[in-house]
C-alpha cells in the first residue's frame, strides 16, 4: 500500500525514515501553521537500529520507508526511544509488534513513562553516559532531563558523528526538504524561534546548562538530527542553530515590542492602536496582535523576542476577557524574563479585567514603568493622546535598557 514512501539518505549508515504531517495545525495548543515532521532514523550496522518512532497514525509510512532501505522490517534489531511524548512514541507499540526487535532502549524515566502509556514493551533502561555497541559503531546516551520532559535524552553515533537530538534544535515545519539548506533562512529563523518560545522558554536555564556542558562531552558533532523539522549538516547551520538557542535562552531584552489585545466594541482596540503608534514613534519596532485572529503561540513567539509586552482587554462578567485570560495563562507558564510590561483596557461597570492583567504581569515579574491604564466605555481624544504618550515613554524606556 504505502510502498511509494522512500527513505532519505543522511550519511552512508543513517537514513531518515520518518513521516511528514502536512495538515497538523494544532500541537497541544501550539499553532503549527506550516505543519510538522516526525523524524525517525535508521542506522545500518551489524545491529540495525531505529532511532525513535512516529506519531501513531504514521507508522505505515515509517515502516514503508524502512522497507525501502532493508526490505524486511524484522531486520531491525534495536529500537531507541529518546523521548516518550506520544508524537515520538505513539507508534512504538505498533513498531515493536511489526519489527519484533531484540531490544528497546530508553532512559530510566523513559522506561517508566512508556510503561505508563503502553504497558510492558520490554524496554531496557539505559544510564546517562552509557553506550551500546552496534558492531562498527557505538551509540552513546546523554540524559537531558526536563529538556523538555523528565525522560528526555539524546543519542550520539560515533562513526557518523550524528547527534540525534530529539526535540532539541527542531521546529514544526513540513516540507519536501530534509535538510536545513533546503529552506529559506527567514522561515528557519521564525520557526526555530517559535519552537523555542513555545516549548523551551520556561526551561531556559537548563538549556544554557546543556549548551555550556556540550564542549566537555568531547563529541565531534557533524550532523544534528532532531525529531521535528530539518536535519542540520552544514557547519554554519549547526553553529547557527546552537547560537540561536543560546540567544533565546539568555532572554536579553530586544528593541522590539508586542501589543496584544482583545476587544468587544473596539474600545480596547482603539487604545491598542494608539499605544502601538506611540511605541513606534519612540523608534521601537512594534507588533500589534488582535487575539481574535492571532493564536496564543504566535503571541508567545513575539513576547519571547520582545523587550516590551503590553496586554489589553475589556472586562466581561467581572473578569478579563476570556481570550486574554487564555493567552496570559499560556504566557505565564512559559516564564518570559527581562521584560517591560504594561496593562490596559476598557470597562463599562467595574473594571476588574485590567487589574487582573496587571496582576499576571506582576506574577511574571515584568517591570511596569507605567501604571495600569483603563477607560470607561469608549476612549476620548484625551485618553488616546494619553496612551500614545505612554507608548512613547515605554518605547524610550525599552531603548534605554537595550543600549
Amino acid at each position: 500500500m504505502e510502498e511509494y514512501f522512500k527513505a532519505v539518505k543522511i550519511t552512508e549508515k543513517v537514513y531518515w525514515v520518518g513521516a511528514i504531517d502536512w495538515s497538523v495545525r494544532n500541537f497541544h495548543g501550539y499553532e503549527t501553521g506550516r505543519g510538522s515532521t516526525y523524524n525517525a532514523f535508521l542506522v545500518l550496522d551489524e545491529k540495525i537500529t531505529l532511532i525513535d518512532t512516529v506519531k501513531a497514525p504514521f507508522v505505515p509510512e515509517m515502516l514503508a520507508r524502512i522497507r525501502s532501505v532493508i526490505g524486511d522490517v524484522t531486520k531491525v534489531d534495536y529500537v531507541v526511544s529518546n523521548h516518550a511524548e506520544p508524537d515520538h512514541s505513539g507508534g512504538l507499540p505498533a513498531t515493536v509488534a511489526a519489527v519484533k526487535p531484540e531490544k528497546v532502549f530508553a532512559s530510566a524515566i523513559g522506561h517508566k513513562t512508556l510503561m505508563a502509556y503502553y504497558g510492558d514493551l520490554g524496554v531496557i533502561p539505559v544510564k546517562n553516559g552509557e553506550a551500546i555497541n552496534l558492531g562498527r559503531s557505538n551509540l552513546a546516551f546523554v540524559e537531558t532531563k526536563m529538556l523538555h520532559w523528565p525522560d528526555s535524552m539524546v543519542s550520539y553515533l560515533d562513526t557518523e558523528k550524528v547527534l540525534f537530538s530529539q526535540d532539541a534544535f527542531g521546529m514544526h515545519l513540513a516540507g519536501s526538504g530534509r535538510f536545513g539548506e533546503d529552506y529559506p533562512q527567514f522561515v528557519l529563523d521564525y520557526e526555530a524561534r517559535k519552537y523555542f518560545a513555545n516549548i523551551l522558554n520556561h526551561l531556559s536555564p537548563k538549556v544554557l546548562d546543556l549548551l555550556d556542558a556540550l564542549p566537555g562531552l568531547n563529541l565531534d558533532i557533524q550532523i544534528v538530527a532532531p525529531d521535528h523539522g530539518p536535519v542540520w549538516r552544514r557547519p554554519e547551520d549547526i553553529a547557527w542553530i546552537i547560537n540561536l538557542y543560546r540567544e533565546c535562552a539568555l532572554q536579553a531584552p530586544r528593541a522590539h515590542a508586542v501589543v496584544a489585545f482583545a476587544s468587544m466594541w473596539h474600545s480596547t482596540e482603539r487604545l491598542a492602536e494608539a499605544l502601538s503608534d506611540g511605541i513606534r514613534a519612540a523608534g521601537v519596532e512594534v507588533k500589534l496582535m488582535d487575539l481574535q485572529v492571532n493564536d496564543r503561540s504566535a503571541v508567545m513567539t513575539e513576547v519571547a523576542n520582545s523587550g516590551l509586552m503590553a496586554f489589553g482587554a475589556p472586562t466581561m462578567n467581572n473578569q478579563m476577557f476570556p481570550a486574554m485570560a487564555d493567552t496570559l495563562c499560556y504566557v505565564k507558564g512559559l516564564r518570559p524574563k527581562n521584560k517591560l510590561g504594561f496593562a490596559f483596557g476598557s470597562y463599562g461597570w467595574s473594571g476588574e479585567g485590567g487589574k487582573q492583567i496587571k496582576a499576571v504581569l506582576d506574577e511574571i515579574g515584568a517591570e511596569q514603568p507605567q501604571e495600569l491604564f483603563q477607560v470607561k466605555y469608549m476612549p476620548t481624544s484625551e485618553d488616546l493622546k494619553k496612551i500614545h504618550e505612554i507608548g512613547e515613554s515605554l518605547g524610550r524606556s525599552l531603548l534605554d535598557r537595550v543600549k
